[in-house]
């Protein structure tokens, strides 16, 4: 288990880093328990959570996520042992995260997440604390492979009335830093003008550099590489790939319209990312391109995303102990040229579906 530096920070992470969206919904407290015995014991060191978790987010379950790491933390007293990421929500109408009101990344409404989040992780500090979505109004995931209109500037005619600056919210995370609240400062869902713009107020001393971006990156979805990657490399700004297995479309168990009982698709209606015009014959292929090369899927789809060069850390998920299992295991397969050169060649026919 290989670990690469955060960013231009002195942390090093490992090349899985444990997601953790399904502890307090479809895992229970002991099988969250269980799923980070397992990874630390692989060498894992690195874990993802959020205020918001789990999903799908409900105001009776939130932060029940962050509840289960602190308490397997407490009873195994290796918090020294754990870098830990939190996130704060962005922008939200949703009224139960600030005690009956709408969320915005203002100062008051971030000091209120991360001393929410540290208590409830049982923490006094966090190793990485992420924006999860910008305020701004853009496509979720910031990075479609088309775009209508581009939203104004927050200090323009017709902006968004309120919409908070990104100098004002980079310089409560600067609070945050000095308070000790947090080690470092990260974004997800961000787009390239978003991780720019959070650099150059960055290099004003306004608040701290950029050290992370979570976005999604996968088969389906290889949008990181037109701009980010580059914005990324220079700028020296990891990625934190989220969703390898693209919601579980690409590990053959929704293959020609299946759903299993209990799979995340049949319990939940939050599929539509992966259910997109074309998703399923793109996802069906990659699928039986893993098989031709006698790999299960998701092994496939998550060595994918962990070979890749310009990943730091990819972000695995798991409901059963068997699914940790194999995405754990993906770490030693040996990705080829003539593997590559297999995906690249469909993905020059179905591109992005899934941005």
């Amino acid at each position: 288990m290989h670990k690469r530096r955060l960013g231009r920070t002195d942390l090093l992470v490992t090349q899985i880093c444990l997601g953790s969206m399904t502890w307090g919904q479809q895992n229970t407290e002991a099988e969250g328990h269980a799923q980070m015995d397992l990874a630390f014991s692989r060498g894992v060191n690195f874990i993802d959570t959020a205020e918001l978790y789990p999903i799908p987010p409900k105001a009776e379950t939130q932060g029940r996520t962050e509840k289960i790491i602190g308490s397997w933390m407490k009873a195994k007293g290796n918090r020294d042992k754990v870098i830990l990421a939190s996130k704060v929500v962005g922008r939200t109408a949703n009224a139960w995260f600030r005690g009956d009101r709408p969320s915005q990344l203002v100062r008051a409404d971030i000091f209120d997440a991360i001393d929410k989040s540290l208590a409830k992780l049982g923490t006094d500090y966090l190793d990485l604390y992420q924006i999860h979505w910008p305020e701004r109004d853009i496509p979720w995931g910031a990075n479609p492979t088309r775009i209508g209109a581009v939203a104004r500037r927050a200090d323009s005619v017709g902006a968004p009335v309120g919409e908070t600056p990104i100098a004002e919210t980079l310089a409560v995370f600067e609070e945050l830093v000095k308070a000790g609240k947090i080690r470092h400062f990260g974004l997800s869902n961000e787009s390239s003008w978003g991780v720019m713009r959070f650099l150059a107020e960055a290099g004003k001393e306004i608040g701290p550099r950029v050290a992370s971006i979570q976005n999604a990156y996968n088969l389906v979805n290889r949008t990181f590489e037109v701009n980010l990657a580059e914005v990324c490399e220079r700028e020296g700004v990891s990625l934190l790939a989220y969703s390898p297995l693209a919601q579980g479309y690409l590990t053959g168990k929704y293959d020609h319209g299946a759903r299993p009982k209990g799979s995340r698709s049949q319990l939940f209606n939050r599929g539509q990312r992966y259910e997109t015009p074309n998703a399923a014959e793109a996802q069906l292929e990659y699928n039986e391109l893993a098989r031709s090369f006698g790999l299960e899927p998701a092994l496939f789809a998550n060595a994918y995303v962990s070979s890749r060069p310009f990943v730091t850390s990819n972000i695995i998920g798991a409901t059963t102990i068997s699914q940790l299992e194999m995405a754990l295991s993906s770490v030693d397969v040996v990705w080829t040229e003539e593997i590559q050169k297999a995906v690249d060649a469909v993905h020059q026919r179905v591109g992005n579906p899934c941005p």
